[in-house]
């Protein structure tokens, strides 16, 4: 009964709030929004591809989809109060077999908005309370890939062709928010996530899924304040979790503003050691400098007692109301994590401003050796042409640059043989200016060198957010 009645409280708050924010929203005035414009600019239609200009060779070994998730907001043109994270889910896929290029698409995730605007009937499933937007990343959970967001919106699940099939929370198991970063452990397959309620005081949980993509365990995890948690790194024993002064802002959310999250100098600066299997309340703090994570690249036990985790630290985030990104400094890190001492040991393995770490993922929660990372440009948000590689064990830096006009995303590992450079590196590279974009497919041995194959996309694509290789054949 205590539950329901809280719940009924909840919502009642919620909606008085709700409309209190809506009415201020309404009184904003309407200007240009960054976000809508210049490289953000979203697109309106969707396209198949084929034939597509294939320059170098894909290499045969390849078969299955290339597919990455991004905001592509609906009517926000002059909308102060819309963030760039928030707009509809777009997928931007490239189907790779026997060497040749298939098709590229682009889909929109179908939530409620989307069909509206495409004139179609809803997509089956249910709609998690808070939003049915799934914008930030593209996964496969057992044999079902699925758009997915952190904080509030439910799995939704996708055809290899790309098509919407239906909102999923993970065949009915799911019972709380999901994450956009769960991570596979390589022994068990499971994967893991720390999830959070983006709401006043929010609960945060970790929801460990079955290898066929269902809910075995979903631990509450006490914090306060709301916090943001956009990821979380494991090692073989553990879970991590980065609770860090971004928290929910009901100010920031009653003044009309879409995303209500803030920078916080009151809310405690920690990261968690929970073990997998262990219970919330064992959870051991380890205090660290203030500053905020959007991406760990990996953990891994050091074997004396303490934990290493290489990631990317911003010195602050969403300090302006309706801003953000907006550090001033982003650093590529690497975090000694000292559970019985409770402290976080800080060194910057390189200064330049980064984003996307991804790593060899059979290596997820065990010690690697390399990190790639996408450079940004701290001040306008917006990528470079340099995509970098970090040898974290000699303590080395190589880069490939696209050249002039280039805006690099994320890039994902494709493996092909047992070591960390015997693969491919795989992402999007967008040029704006000339309307065009390219699967680039690079040698994970030696970046630097020419590409093995650009699969050249006569169209613009603007920056997104996360994606993955998915096999044809899994395992």
């Amino acid at each position: 009964m205590a539950g329901a009645i809280e719940t009924a409280v909840r919502g009642v708050v919620g909606a008085g709030l709700g409309a209190l924010a809506g009415f201020n929203r309404g009184r904003m005035r309407p200007a240009p929004n960054r976000w809508m414009n210049g490289v953000f600019a979203p697109l309106a239609d969707e396209a198949t591809l084929e034939g597509l200009e294939v320059r170098g060779a894909i290499p045969e070994a390849l078969d299955g989809l290339y597919v990455r998730n991004g905001a592509n907001p609906l009517g926000h043109e002059h909308q102060p109060s819309h963030h760039w994270f928030l707009g509809e889910g777009m997928v931007h896929g490239v189907r790779l077999k026997g060497g040749r290029a298939l098709w590229y698409r682009n889909r929109f995730v179908r939530s409620n908005a989307v069909s509206a605007f495409l004139g179609e009937a809803p997509a089956p499933g249910p709609r998690h309370p808070m939003t049915d937007v799934a914008n930030t990343n593209v996964v496969a959970l057992g044999a079902r890939i699925y758009a997915i967001v952190e904080a509030a919106g439910f799995p939704v699940e996708l055809s290899p062709e790309l098509a919407t099939l239906a909102h999923d929370p993970l065949q009915g198991t799911l019972t709380t928010p999901f994450s956009a970063h769960p991570h596979r452990d390589p022994e068990t397959g499971r994967h893991h996530a720390i999830c959070y309620e983006g709401a006043p005081n929010g609960r945060v949980w970790h929801v460990v899924v079955s290898p066929e993509g269902l809910v075995e365990r979903a631990e509450e995890i006490a914090v306060a304040d709301g916090p943001s948690i956009h990821d979380c790194a494991i090692t073989a024993r553990h879970v991590l979790v980065f609770d860090l002064p971004v928290t929910f802002a009901l100010d920031r959310y009653v003044r009309g503003f879409r995303f209500p999250l803030a920078w916080n100098p009151k809310h405690a600066s920690r990261v968690g050691v929970l073990g997998l299997d262990a219970p919330g309340s064992t959870i051991r703090w380890c205090a660290v400098d203030p500053c905020y994570v959007f991406h760990p690249a990996n953990a891994f036990e050091a074997g004396d007692g303490t934990i290493v985790c290489d990631l990317v630290a911003h010195d602050s985030m969403f300090t302006t109301a309706g801003g953000g990104p907006d550090a001033k400094r982003i650093t590529f890190e690497r975090w000694t994590i000292d559970p019985a001492a409770g402290t976080v040991a800080r060194r910057v393995l390189d200064d330049r401003p980064q984003e996307f770490p991804r790593i060899d993922e059979r290596r997820t929660g065990r010690q690697h050796g390399r990190v790639w990372t996408a450079e940004v440009d701290t001040a306008s948000v917006i990528a470079t042409p340099r995509l970098l590689a970090h040898d974290v064990v000699a303590g080395t830096t190589s880069a490939h640059d696209f050249g002039l006009g280039a805006m690099v995303g994320e890039f994902v590992h494709v493996p092909r043989g047992p070591g960390e450079t015997e693969g491919w590196l795989m992402g999007l590279v967008a040029w704006p200016d000339e309307g065009r974009s390219a699967l680039m497919i690079l040698d994970a041995a030696e970046i630097a060198g020419p590409p093995v194959a650009e699969v050249r996309i006569p169209r613009r694509i603007p920056p997104g957010f996360h994606g993955n290789w998915i096999p044809a054949s899994p395992g």
